[in-house]
């Protein structure tokens, strides 16, 4: 990943009269699209420009993930709103949870207690019943499903809707980033949730270095983006139906 060299001294928040912003030595963080980087809230503000204080004498993307999330709230959302909710919902049509193991026995038994549990709670929540089955073959899901997942992404405002989107890509799941982004679950259940089969294959078969590291990383992406709903001051809690 391309460096950039640090160019500045300290950043600092400052209100302004839609919401907060970061200076870096009294210039506004931009976006990569050259959008002021403007948040709603304080906590929100402070916690990003904490993450540009901690940068040494180069500055890592990769190490602001806040600053990310909130990257792409403005300039993804903002210009792409619907073909982000498309992206979101094409995790909800072929969710990971519905797809179940008819063998081993020990399983299907943990995906069943462990994904059964978030379809319940996507139901008695929110009015989205999804199927799930034993097997690969593709399953269409209720064409009330599929509309009720649209009404629920598309109650949520922009920043609460990018960690959506990231929480569903990391997870494969709609159900999970829902849970995850409405504080029915936390980062470490989601994760749990997500890599419940890769998790079951390494205490069968074991594990391997890449796998691990993969495996780190997305539990360290998912509790920023838990992290980051928590701040973002919208409501994370989609309409109830």
């Amino acid at each position: 990943m391309k460096q950039t060299k640090r160019f500045y001294t300290d950043a600092v928040v400052a209100e302004r009269q839609d919401g907060y912003v970061i200076l870096l030595d009294g210039r506004p963080v931009k976006t990569l699209q050259r959008a002021v980087l403007n948040v709603l809230t304080q906590a929100l503000a402070n916690a990003i420009a904490t993450e540009w204080r901690e940068q040494g004498e180069h500055v890592e993307r990769s190490a602001m993930p806040l600053t990310g999330l909130a990257n792409s709230a403005i300039d993804r959302v903002g210009s792409n709103r619907g073909q982000l909710i498309d992206h979101i919902l094409a995790f909800g049509r072929s969710d990971l949870v519905c797809y179940r193991a008819s063998e081993p026995a020990r399983l299907a038994e943990r995906q069943k207690d462990v994904w059964d549990p978030l379809l319940q709670w996507a139901w008695t929540a929110h009015g989205l019943r999804l199927m799930a089955d034993a097997g690969i073959s593709y399953i269409e899901q209720p064409v009330d499903a599929i509309v009720r997942m649209q009404e629920l992404v598309s109650s949520l405002g922009d920043f609460t809707l990018a960690a959506l989107d990231l929480s569903a890509s990391l997870t494969g799941s709609f159900v999970i980033a829902l849970a995850l982004v409405g504080f029915h679950i936390t980062a470490e259940e989601a994760f749990a949730a997500a890599q419940l089969d890769e998790i079951f294959q390494a205490e069968t078969w074991g594990s391997d270095a890449e796998a691990e590291a993969k495996r780190t990383r997305v539990l360290k992406e998912l509790r920023a983006v838990e992290r980051f709903a928590a701040l973002t001051g919208e409501r994370s809690e989609p309409a109830a139906s």
